[in-house]
């Protein structure tokens, strides 16, 4: 599933491929997505992220949001061609952005603007006071935290994982176990991560691939996440995997001591 890094990287490309140019046409290819809200002949005014999804603001107020959930992935296509799954398609003057998506899962909205940016985005406005009043109490495993999208917006399986071996911190451990210091520490190392991700456009494990259909880079800078079997790059240990809430889990139990 795409996370921060991946949406943000696409929301910049399409800032500067999109912003500003009209929309001729808006097509359907999969009825699970009918009953979007004709855009045609609408301005796209910008391309923002919110927590995991895209957003193309129209000039009339409107946004049109797209959640790529599973295996979406949205594609700039100068000509006419479709990708193999293509769900949803964009027509501007000079090519197509199109929605493909193998599982179907994806979303595309068409809403109303002018919400206020996300308090618990930690690459905008993070409220961090706020977050440990009403979340750092819970009783449930700080992996698992980290990855509740009304928690902390925009953080799936692979940076938590990553964000934890950073810090040295157990994907175990209950979140109300952790003090102030380790929540600022976790919450700096996940900018540094979430940071680097977007520099290298995202990890490229799977299926991710960005605009123009290219893999990232940031899966050469991954620590655990993967890495089974193999010696911790800052301990020595040996990286194990183990199953949290349905997800593969990797880290290093002699340097993220529970």
């Amino acid at each position: 599933m795409p996370e921060l890094p991946e949406v943000e990287t696409l929301c910049c490309q399409l800032q500067g491929k999109i912003a500003g140019k009209k929309i001729l046409a808006a097509k359907v290819f999969d009825h699970k997505l009918d009953g979007i809200a004709n855009v045609r002949g609408m301005r796209i005014c910008g391309v923002c992220r919110r927590g995991k999804t895209v957003e193309m603001r129209l000039h009339d107020g409107r946004s049109i949001v797209v959640h790529l959930r599973m295996s979406g992935r949205l594609f700039w296509r100068a000509d006419r061609k479709k990708e193999p799954h293509t769900r949803w398609r964009m027509t501007l003057v000079d090519g197509n952005l199109d929605l493909v998506d193998p599982r179907r899962f994806a979303t595309v909205r068409v809403v109303h603007a002018g919400r206020e940016s996300l308090s618990n985005d930690l690459m905008g406005r993070f409220d961090f006071r706020n977050f440990m009043q009403s979340q750092a109490g819970r009783r449930i495993h700080v992996k698992t935290l980290l990855m509740d999208p009304k928690a902390i917006a925009g953080i799936g399986n692979i940076y938590a994982c990553e964000i934890l071996h950073a810090a040295g911190i157990s994907p175990l451990r209950p979140a109300a176990s952790l003090g102030e210091s380790e929540w600022k520490k976790i919450f700096r190392q996940a900018r540094r991560i979430l940071r680097k991700a977007i520099a290298g456009r995202g990890t490229s494990i799977s299926e991710w691939r960005d605009l123009y259909g290219c893999p990232g880079e940031n899966q050469k800078e991954l620590k655990v996440y993967g890495r089974e079997g193999e010696d911790c790059v800052r301990c020595g240990g040996i990286i194990v995997r183990i199953r949290q809430g349905g997800r593969s889990t990797f880290y290093c139990p002699r340097c993220q001591e529970e």
